[in-house]
């Protein structure tokens, strides 16, 4: 599963992050709006825990996911790594299922059965 940045912010320490505010900012940083959320799959259970990956870096979850949106905290992302339109990884190549099972604190096969249907799939056969 993957989806695109939508913005790059720069935050300052003592600001927060998404709904309740649940997530505090600690130092100036770098964060990333992106286009999924749990209508695509994406657990709410993953907020503040869960990951994605950009250019095969990995980045926290910073705050809730909220519908359509999630953000992560990219600081530690080299700038030229990150920008708006690059792909982000939920599920793949970079993070696997388990992991995102264990995100979530769930079972495999709850998380797959949670993939929307707005998300495009791509059937590889076995052994591929």
């Amino acid at each position: 599963m993957t989806a695109k940045i939508l913005q790059l912010r720069r935050v300052d320490r003592g600001q927060s992050v998404g709904y309740g505010a649940t997530y505090a900012i600690e130092r100036p940083s770098t964060l990333a709006t992106i286009a999924a959320g749990y209508a695509d799959g994406l657990m709410r259970a993953m907020g503040n825990r869960g990951q994605g990956a950009i250019a095969g870096l990995r980045a926290p979850f910073a705050g809730r996911v909220s519908m359509d949106l999630i953000t992560l905290d990219v600081t530690n992302i080299p700038p030229t790594a990150i920008s708006e339109g690059a792909d982000v990884e939920f599920l793949g190549d970079m993070i696997s299922l388990e992991e995102v099972a264990a995100f979530a604190g769930t079972a495999n096969y709850e998380v797959l059965t949670s993939l929307a249907q707005r998300l495009s799939r791509h059937y590889v056969e076995a052994g591929s």
